[in-house]
């Protein structure tokens, strides 16, 4: 009888085993290449067999956090039995992770045009196949791939063509997060098409925008080579504020301009208000709370800019005679009289895309050596990059 038990169990031991295979994993560890020490809208955590991605801030107060795993495909991967590579698949997807992902990544469809950067930075541009209004794109590697249709058009981020984007077979849709229901997101993952909330545009430290880089190269198996394509911008972002140590000069500086009947200019904790304090400047509206823009009367800007040293970022605007001719209150400005005004909207693409608004936020390190000429020019020998002063 005892011998009969020890076999019993012994059975049953067996039995087990194979009907529950073990997914061995490790408690996290985190390297040098996975560390996020800028941006507070993503973490990047290493499991022996896979990655978890979160995006904690996919958009401004966002109450979810959205979790992907990334699985190598051809590494650890490759040598897991398939009865336990299901049982992987199963562990992930009951830990409510909002998509699991094969690494690297070979072909994707992003939606803004601040994604591209990092992608071309990465040396994987040939596998952006789809985007939303390409007239936005800027960048002249990726307008010779268009012109090439090598990226296909997807109508508008608003109503994105959703069959086209399926019919792409991307490994992953990379959006930008908005509060709310997203009918798009819906139908490309019920087609079974990850899709990844990229929340960039929310960080509010210039570095910080610049750090999620490394949420692609997470993607593409390159995060020895995002961290170190951050780490040389992050240094050249740090010598530059180290030149200004020895400023004493704060030039007063107002931003925007008018649509329509409303100004627009950048609140206090955005990133366009954070490197203007980092170039030595004094941004008038620095007080104000939250990131995007503020929305006020030319009577209120007037109020308190008309005596502003600088004007930097005048909308669209790239000459003083169409700044006068649109509305004669412009002309009021001592920035406007002293013909210190500045505009990024002279940098275009072959089809009117914005240099600054695709590349900047990417590249915080080239605004700040920019803002940092324009108010203290003796510290600057470098050509703009993304501002110029208006034509006449």
């Amino acid at each position: 009888m005892k011998y009969l038990h020890l076999l019993v169990c012994l059975i049953l031991l067996v039995t087990s085993c194979k009907n529950e295979p073990e997914v061995t994993t490790v408690t996290p560890t985190m390297s040098a290449s996975q560390a996020v020490t800028y941006a507070d809208g993503f973490t990047i955590t290493k499991y022996e067999n896979y990655t978890l991605l979160e995006v904690t801030e996919a958009f401004p107060n966002a109450d979810k956090t959205f979790t992907y795993a990334l699985v190598p495909e051809g590494g650890l991967q490759a040598s897991i039995e398939e009865e336990n590579s299901k049982s992987l698949t199963e562990l992930l997807t009951n830990r409510g992770v909002d998509a699991i992902i094969k690494t690297p990544i070979k072909n994707v469809v992003v939606t803004s045009t601040t994604h591209i950067p990092s992608l071309e930075m990465l040396g994987v541009i040939e596998t952006l196949k789809g985007f939303p209004n390409l007239d936005y794109v800027s960048s002249p590697l990726s307008r010779k791939r268009i012109e090439n249709n090598l990226i296909t058009e997807l109508g508008q981020n608003e109503s994105l063509n959703t069959e086209l984007a399926i019919n792409l077979n991307p490994d992953a849709v990379i959006t930008f997060g908005v509060e709310g229901e997203n009918k798009s997101v819906n139908t490309l993952q019920r087609a079974g098409i990850p899709v990844l909330y990229n929340g960039d545009w929310v960080e509010k430290e210039p570095l910080g925008k610049a750090e999620w880089i490394k949420f692609f190269g997470a993607l593409y198996g390159k995060e020895k080579e995002a961290d170190s394509i951050f780490t040389n911008i992050k240094n050249q972002y740090l010598a530059t504020k180290k030149q200004l140590a020895s400023v004493t000069s704060s030039p007063t500086i107002l931003s925007g301009a008018m649509y329509k009947d409303v100004w627009y200019l950048p609140k206090g904790d955005s990133w366009q208000a954070k490197v203007l304090e980092d170039a030595g400047g004094s941004y008038l509206w620095a007080d104000t709370e939250g990131v995007g823009s503020i929305a006020l009367s030319i009577e209120s800007v007037l109020e308190k800019g008309q005596q502003a040293d600088f004007w930097i970022a005048s909308g669209q605007y790239t000459s003083y005679s169409k700044l006068l001719s649109d509305n004669p209150a412009y002309g009021q400005f001592d920035a406007f009289k002293n013909k210190k005004v500045y505009t990024f909207a002279k940098s275009k693409g072959a089809t009117g895309g914005l240099l600054y608004y695709e590349l900047a936020p990417n590249r915080p390190d080239l605004v700040l050596r920019d803002l940092t000429k324009i108010l203290h020019p003796e510290l600057i020998t470098e050509d703009f990059t993304f501002f110029s002063p208006l034509d006449e």
